[in-house]
């Protein structure tokens, strides 16, 4: 009878249910707007305006590849947790 019981509780335990993991939503929206166009010259651009337009035109592509690398890594590391909850 105890062998029964024993044998009873032991194989409650042994079922196994499949876990769907969801993969997360990025955190904000800032890394999944599109980058702004670069600035264009006008014909008759003065050297002072060719500056001011390189200017803009840097800073506006540094901003869009640090959110660009931003992405990258917490897509990379979202992914890797999640592979390794899929185990």
């Amino acid at each position: 009878m105890r062998y029964l019981l024993i044998a009873l509780l032991l194989s409650g335990c042994s079922t196994v249910v499949p876990v769907a993991v969801k993969f997360p939503e990025p955190p904000g929206r800032g890394a999944m707007t599109t980058c702004p166009p670069l600035q264009k010259l006008n014909d008759g651009a003065r050297l002072s305006d060719v500056a001011t337009t390189v200017t803009i035109n840097y800073s506006t592509y540094y901003e869009c590849a640090i959110k660009a690398d931003a992405w990258i890594e917490w897509y990379g590391i979202q992914k890797h947790i999640h592979e390794g909850a899929q185990k």
